[in-house]
């Protein structure tokens, strides 16, 4: 535990005790202040700010204002996080930590300031999240062993369901980075090829089988040069902070198209983030075991530290009929077999250079029962068993209108450290 995880600590701004965002969460997002919200004059421009109970900080005008720095370098003033992310571990616990004590009941500084107060300190409904990194490179892995074994068992039966290399190694595909948009961006069913068991030839259409993906990922901060492995144990010195992470997908797409090279179409439309990137000091006091790992991986893998996070995960649907949205999956991010920094060592340890604002997400996240299955995929078993919603509809895959919702949290003694949500809408194709 730091001084900024102390569960005793209060600030001077309200927060109840179910707020995903205590003074010892402190989560970055950038948002901006354009449209009728704005105050008068006010030009829209991206800002940097971190989040407590209902409100918003603003570290870009704490920055300009003094209240907060280092060494006389600006981080906040690019609309972005990715300057911030490449400063590293002291600057981060540093700025984490003037913040904190900014925020604290105790602190006249901005509790007594009723104008710098009124410059600096927003609520969350007055403003408008944007994507908080500019992401250069995005790969998702495939790194929970349950998720894995539910999808191949179901494509090559339970004696075949792990492919021989899943346990030796974290699994994974470069996606695409232009196509990931911040929560509450609506997301248009794609169009692509299909082919059904029985017809001879390929179709062209919107696809039928839209699904969504329970993840979680984590930014890179300081990069790495090119043929120069980051090794496990530093690795988390190259981790600054973790999202909620919709890897949207189209099953019937990827069916078709997945074999010899992997996701593509079926993967490309679309993946949805959360706007608030929750720091891993704010994580520390939820730090855990993961699952055994046998065989033991090879020595770049290894790791005597505790590396997963006790984080509850779970998934809401909304239909177009429902007027609050109904729980279908509750998982937990301790169920992922491959850890962060292991995936972090094997995707360098062949000099893969790594630059500020890249993201690596996880894969699905299931658990080992069938209410912590992480997709439509798994929780319908491929559409033989369609979960059933409050009044009387019943869901194989995502329709059109549907509203998909995750949320994610740690709990603490008193407090929470949570996520926000990561939600998207389904447009017709």
């Amino acid at each position: 535990m730091t001084s900024t995880t102390d569960p005793a600590l209060r600030s001077f701004v309200p927060v109840a005790p179910d707020s995903d965002f205590p003074i010892q969460n402190l989560p970055y997002g950038v948002f901006e202040t354009s449209g009728p919200t704005a105050a008068p004059g006010e030009t829209p421009d991206a800002r940097v700010g971190v989040a407590i109970g209902d409100h918003v900080l603003d570290l870009t005008a704490l920055e300009a204002h003094g209240a907060i720095g280092t060494g006389g370098r600006r981080w906040f003033g690019e609309g972005s996080l990715n300057a911030f992310l490449s400063a590293g571990r002291s600057v981060w616990s540093e700025i984490r930590s003037q913040t904190s004590t900014l925020l604290r009941e105790d602190t006249a500084t901005l509790r007594d300031d009723s104008t710098l107060r009124a410059q600096v300190l927003r609520p969350l409904n007055a403003v408008r999240m944007t994507l908080p990194v500019r992401i250069g490179g995005y790969t998702d892995f495939y790194s929970s062993r349950e998720h894995a074994t539910n999808v191949g068992t179901m494509f090559r039966g339970a004696e075949n369901a792990l492919m021989p290399n899943w346990l030796h190694l974290p699994v994974a595909y470069h996606g695409r980075a232009s196509s990931i948009v911040v929560s509450g961006t609506p997301v248009r069913r794609p169009r692509g090829q299909t082919k059904a068991d029985e017809a001879p030839a390929p179709s062209f259409g919107p696809t039928r089988l839209l699904d969504f993906e329970l993840e979680t990922g984590f930014f890179v901060g300081p990069g790495s040069a090119l043929g120069e492995p980051i090794p496990i144990e530093r690795a988390e010195e190259h981790i600054f902070g973790m999202v909620l992470v919709n890897d949207w997908s189209a099953r019937d797409i990827q069916k078709w198209e997945y074999q010899p090279l992997g996701p593509f179409l079926a993967k490309n439309f679309a993946t949805s983030i959360s706007p608030w990137v929750v720091p891993l000091e704010a994580l520390e006091p939820f730090r855990c075991p993961g699952p055994v790992q046998e065989p033991e991986p090879l020595e770049y893998l290894r790791s005597t530290r505790p590396q997963s996070y006790d984080i509850r995960l779970e998934v809401l649907l909304k239909t177009k009929t429902m007027s609050t949205p109904h729980r279908i999956t509750l998982s937990n991010f301790k169920h992922l077999y491959w850890t962060m920094a292991q995936q972090l060592a094997h995707h360098t340890i062949t000099g893969c250079n790594m630059h500020p604002g890249d993201l690596l997400a996880s894969g699905t996240i299931s658990g080992p029962t069938k209410e912590s299955r992480g997709s439509m995929l798994e929780l319908t078993w491929r559409g033989t068993e369609p979960i059933s919603l409050p009044g009387g509809e019943e869901r194989k895959f995502l329709l059109d209108g549907d509203e998909l919702l995750m949320r994610g949290y740690a709990q603490g003694d008193g407090y929470r450290v949570g996520f926000g949500e990561v939600s998207g809408v389904i447009l017709p194709s």
